[in-house]
């Protein structure tokens, strides 16, 4: 039995008059792995911003299991933003800070723990992302892959039922856009968190996504939804095909086959 854990409900996106989705209405389930999906330009980013309380709709609302996030009062709104975590695009992690330092904020701000509770916490988190022993180093000292992975960990330093993830592969080569994928999913199966993952990336829709959208920039509205491996295998929807098999509009019944260099490539960020 599925039990709804975000709530979509008639939602519109906008910046002043200018629309950017109308009429959202879908249902993330716990324990989903649901995918937000669509090409550059059609509101991705901002649909999370909506969803995390970075910006409120011009229509609509968001419902955490049966709170209102936007109807909430602000001490409201924070407690429930408190059963979340984000990891953004470029992994947000203060230079100034070490590892440690970056995943041990939530803790402090947040939290009336002892230091030593704080530490050894901070030393769980990393070692759950495969990055034990370096709460020392500075975000400067690691790949991208490492810096994606310790702010997973900062992500996770509040234990969140909802993790959510921007273009988390986004920069990352194969290998380790792989590895990312993989983290996330054993993050789902073993700590039972909602995972929320906004992204263009066809390999990590198809390899991990369980349920999803499909954001139309031209129509400005969803278009598609359900497990996005079911959408690939039954969609009559032109769009929807496009972007799944990636084919091109010159040769319309023939998937182009995705250059691994060229498939993790950073794109501009959505509106």
């Amino acid at each position: 039995m599925t039990t709804p854990c975000l709530t979509i409900d008639n939602m519109t996106l906008a910046y002043g008059d200018f629309i950017i989705q109308r009429d959202l209405n879908f249902t993330i389930n716990r324990g989903d792995i649901f995918v937000v999906m669509g090409v550059s330009g059609c509101g991705k980013s901002t649909l999370l911003m909506n969803l995390i309380g970075l910006m409120r709709p011009a229509k609509g609302d968001v419902f955490y299991g049966g709170e209102s996030l936007w109807q909430a009062e602000p001490d409201a709104r924070k407690r429930i933003l408190q059963r979340t975590g984000v990891l953004f695009q470029g992994g947000a992690l203060l230079s100034s800070m070490t590892l440690g330092e970056n995943v041990a904020l939530p803790l402090t701000e947040h939290t009336r723990l002892s230091p030593q509770r704080i530490r050894e916490l901070v030393a769980y988190k990393l070692a759950l992302v495969g990055l034990a022993g370096f709460e020392g180093y500075y975000p400067a000292e690691l790949s991208g892959g490492m810096q994606k992975r310790a702010g997973l960990a900062r992500a996770m330093a509040l234990d969140p039922e909802i993790l959510f993830f921007d273009e988390p592969s986004a920069g990352l080569d194969p290998v380790s856009a792989k590895l990312l994928d993989d983290l996330i999913r054993s993050l789902r199966d073993h700590l039972g968190a909602t995972i929320v993952l906004v992204t263009h990336e066809l390999a990590s829709i198809l390899a991990i996504g369980t349920n999803s959208a499909f954001l139309d920039a031209e129509t400005k509205t969803m278009i598609a939804s359900g497990d996005p491996k079911r959408l690939l295998a039954e969609s009559r929807d032109p769009k929807v095909i496009r972007f799944l098999t990636r084919e091109d509009s010159a040769n319309r019944h023939k998937p182009i086959q995705s250059n691994p260099i060229l498939t993790h490539h950073q794109e501009p960020c959505d509106l």
